[in-house]
């Protein structure tokens, strides 16, 4: 029997880290998984990332990186990225720091340094140039995407560096995986590495593809059998290319399930079902939380009037009541010249107030959460919305609409953009946390909902089915307005009885304290990554 090898280098591409550069629950993922398994038996956990247009490298801590072979020269280097018909590369430089023991190194490129935002153009950019519409992702994304993998995988050979696992996150990096099997000059090199990739999100829309085939095999520098391969739907689909040469995860063990044993794959195009029948299984580890990340106790850190302790049993959340009262009284009035705030609250601070924070997508259903709250406020008098977020323009205005209809002024407010502390503020006043999504692969807001004393009401799929029902949050089945309606009404009824809600706020803290820290995950991943080891290189 094989003896299991001890995984002490591990390497991560991803477009996302932390407070950094984020979009959605991938920053934290990557960052909080990256710090536990550094700080876990001195192992080395290096994340490579772009450095967007946004992004202060010094104001970060980040220094620009000496080259290896001459230290009084900043490290450079010329990254191979042919068009169809013209032969080209792209210059790139680095910047490194590290942070809670993990290496971070941002690639420079022009390429990245002309984006304002991780996936698509934001209001800015679109003020300044119509084309670039807000929401819309880069019209040069895939190109993006090959820049960072193939820069990481440089940089790893140019610091003569040997990782045992490089783990690619999503579809932005998982062309990595079958680049440094098929090409020449990564494959000699990473014989003795062994590729992990993460499906963040497979819905259809984010798997990176790619139906110019000719364009995919310039830059890519892939031969014609993988990429004919790689195709779903007549593109070229990232995932399919890593299949053959990486081990396949997912984050969460339902979510892995929907894509293989359930017609719920239909929203991937059928991916899950291509893959299995390709004889890939697809592994559901589901995502963990740091609490430490998201603890009200350190108020301060946390941007907040006061603090509090959600799973100390002594029942003192005196400062979640001066945190809800805060919000309450900042929202009372006209917003701030600086303030993107649409809408106002009048109700009194004791009434239960249901939150929402995330993407404007209809992936995360925001489109029948704006109908629920008109439900639910035609009917009920005594309750208050806040959303946090931006997106698509359609449901802003969507949002924006509610907010100021005259039937529910004074009950909701519609916070546009979004900023950790803010975000912060709302977890921690609100009484009830909204996830009404379509498809949700984990869902790391629950948890952060639940640490903050703001219990979940979520649609029963993906891997919100680790909200358990009347105990550590509300859930329903079938996602519709008069569904989600009708669970924030039980949600209120329960609401009248604080000591039921105190019993549900203790046994979801206690739950994610025993089962879902990354410290506990994270061993998951190292018995995935010692397995994808022992397997030796493909």
């Amino acid at each position: 029997m094989l003896e299991q090898q001890t995984i002490t280098s591990v390497w991560m591409l991803s477009r996302e880290y932390g407070h950094m550069a984020g979009a959605g629950g991938v920053k934290d993922v990557v960052s909080q998984l990256a710090t536990a398994l550094a700080s876990d038996r001195g192992r080395k956990v290096t994340v490579v990332l772009p450095r967007y247009g946004f992004m202060e490298p010094t104001k970060l801590g980040f220094s620009r990186l000496a080259d290896p072979l001459d230290p009084d020269r900043l490290l450079e280097f010329d990254v191979v990225m042919d068009y169809t018909d013209l032969e080209r590369q792209e210059r790139v430089g680095v910047w490194h720091q590290v942070v809670d023991k993990v290496h971070i190194y941002l690639l420079e490129a022009k390429r990245f340094l002309e984006k304002n935002g991780v996936y698509t153009y934001t209001r800015e950019e679109f003020q300044h140039e119509s084309w670039k519409v807000q929401g819309v992702g880069h019209i040069d994304y895939f190109a993006m995407n090959i820049l960072l993998q193939k820069g990481g995988l440089d940089l790893i050979m140019l610091l003569d560096e040997r990782p045992q696992i490089i783990h690619c996150h999503d579809g932005h990096t998982g062309v990595a995986p079958a680049i440094i099997r098929e090409c020449s000059g990564y494959r000699n090199y990473f014989r003795n590495t062994a590729a992990v990739l993460s499906i963040h999100n497979a819905g259809s829309g984010y798997h990176q593809e790619v139906s110019d085939l000719p364009f995919v095999r310039a830059i890519t520098g892939l031969p014609w059998r993988v990429i004919n391969n790689s195709t779903l739907e007549h593109s070229f689909d990232p995932f399919l290319a890593a299949a053959p040469y990486a081990t396949i995860t997912t984050v969460s063990e339902n979510y892995a399930h929907e894509l293989q044993d359930t017609d719920a794959d239909y929203l991937t195009g059928w991916l899950g079902h291509r893959l299995l029948d390709s004889d890939v299984t697809i592994t559901g580890i589901t995502n963990g939380v740091d609490p430490a990340e998201f603890d009200p106790v350190n108020y301060k850190q946390m941007g907040l009037v006061a603090g509090f302790d959600v799973g100390d049993e002594s029942d003192d959340l005196r400062g979640k009541g001066a945190c809800k009262e805060a919000l309450f009284n900042a929202l009372a009035g006209p917003a701030d010249a600086e303030e993107d705030r649409i809408g106002f609250l009048t109700q009194d601070y004791t009434v239960p107030l249901y939150t929402f924070i995330g993407r404007l997508s209809e992936q995360k259903g925001v489109d029948i959460l704006i109908e629920a709250i008109g439900l639910f406020l035609e009917e009920t008098r005594e309750a208050a919305f806040v959303c946090l977020g931006d997106g698509g323009e359609d449901l802003e205005e969507a949002l924006a609409a509610i907010a100021h209809d005259e039937r529910f002024l004074g009950r909701v407010c519609f916070l546009r953009g979004f900023d950790p502390k803010l975000a912060n503020r709302v977890y921690a006043a609100g009484d009830f946390f909204i996830i009404p999504s379509r498809y949700e692969p984990c869902g790391l807001t629950d948890y952060i909902g639940q640490l903050f004393g703001n219990l979940p009401i979520v649609h029963y799929i993906g891997g919100l089915v680790k909200v358990v029902d009347n105990k550590t949050g509300f859930t329903y089945q079938e996602n519709s307005p008069e569904n989600l309606n009708e669970v924030m009404r039980r949600a209120g009824e329960v609401f009248l009885d604080p000591t039921r809600i105190r019993e549900m706020q203790l046994a979801a803290v206690n739950k994610i304290k025993q089962y879902h820290t990354w410290n506990l995950v994270m061993q998951s991943y190292v018995q995935l990554y010692q397995k994808s080891w022992v397997g030796g290189p493909v």
